[in-house]
């Protein structure tokens, strides 16, 4: 699929196909997450695919219960290692905000590509989430997503978007 329709067309999806996703396309999709950049090529994440059902109601009650997660066949949890190197300036151990998103946006632009939906999940119970996923004291959650094909043909173009003259400015803000 052309890289500028994927970006164009990818969508929060909140209904998905019971329809396992094969083996081939979860790996190419993982893959991408995989050789994406990183500050210092640290590549300090990790992702845990979530598909117990038990599991995936436990992770939707740590997620605000957004019950709509249960409909995909599978959970994706970002997690991120905290690491002692300080990237500079005010972001700090915060720059694993950013290295574990851009292999998150990675992963999820090739979901899309693939025909797979994807909901960015941020609003969780960290605690409760790396409780019940056993993740180590040196990692947090960065975020989730559902995973599988959307029960309805929602890969349409944007609607409401600003003009690039107000999002973008020369030289000075």
């Amino acid at each position: 699929m052309d890289f500028y329709k994927v970006i164009r067309t990818r969508r929060s999806v909140r209904s998905f196909k019971k329809e396992p996703i094969p083996d081939e396309v979860l790996n190419r999709v993982l893959d991408t997450a995989r050789v994406a950049p990183s500050g210092g090529n640290r590549q300090p994440w990790k992702f845990i695919l979530v598909k117990d059902e038990r599991l995936r109601q436990r992770m939707v009650a740590a997620c605000n219960d957004q019950k709509f997660m249960m409909d995909a066949p599978l959970i994706v949890v970002a997690c991120g290692q905290k690491l002692p190197i300080n990237r500079g300036g005010y972001m700090g151990e915060m720059s694993i905000l950013l290295d574990v998103s851009i292999a998150f946006t990675h992963l999820i632009l090739a979901a899309r590509a693939e025909g797979l939906g994807t909901c960015w999940i941020g609003a969780f119970n960290n605690k409760e989430i790396k409780k019940l996923l056993k993740v180590p004291n040196e990692y947090e959650v960065v975020a989730a997503t559902p995973l599988g094909y959307p029960s309805t043909d929602v890969f349409t173009n944007p609607g409401n978007r600003k003009n690039l003259d107000e999002i973008v400015s020369l030289n000075k803000f």
